[in-house]
């Protein structure tokens, strides 16, 4: 069994390419999950700021790899009936304790789109939509402000996602192909 983790910045479509995966018979695990639940258990509202709140000190008391460790127990329970993708892979810490952990069974897909490609779809996104100026603000520009670098260079598939969906989804259908 595989666990595929899609790695990219903020609106380059890697839960685009999740659902593809997903299409395809691997079971899906949203690291953001994470954070929304801890947002709701707290009687917070579901926003930018708090959620930016609860990272910080999910990764303070769990480390970089956080969003990894606390993953593990699902993935580990998706992969007795099947594959797994993980949607979202945030630094180098949790690129290592995954590939540590699940060594050859494991492959990083990066999904890369210009800033300004991503920059458009963020301003149009029905969820926590952000305006240029919005994500270029300090504390809510996750281009500045990623650990996603290691984790995209060491990618074993590269998705360049700068056109259609329907692009998207037939690159995408390349890779899973290819991981069989």
């Amino acid at each position: 069994m595989k666990v595929v983790s899609i790695v990219g910045m903020a609106g380059s479509g890697k839960s685009e390419v999740a659902r593809v995966f997903e299409g395809a018979g691997y079971a899906r695990v949203r690291f953001g999950d994470i954070t929304d639940e801890e947002v709701r258990r707290r009687g917070l509202e579901l926003n930018e700021k708090n959620e930016r709140l609860v990272r910080q000190q999910l990764r303070t008391e769990h480390g970089m790899a956080a969003y990894a460790k606390l993953s593990l127990p699902k993935i580990d329970r998706l992969l007795e009936a099947g594959n797994a993708v993980v949607d979202g892979l945030y630094s180098w810490e949790e690129y290592t304790l995954m590939k540590d952990r699940y060594g050859g069974r494991f492959a990083v897909v990066a999904v890369w789109a210009s800033p300004e490609t991503r920059h458009q779809r963020l301003a149009k996104r029905p969820i926590r939509p952000l305006t240029r100026e919005e994500s270029r603000q300090p504390g809510r520009c996750r281009d500045t402000e990623s650990e996603q670098g290691g984790p995209i260079a060491m990618a074993d598939f590269t998705i360049i996602n700068e056109s259609s969906l329907e692009a998207l989804e037939r690159e995408t259908k390349r890779v899973v192909a290819a991981l069989i």
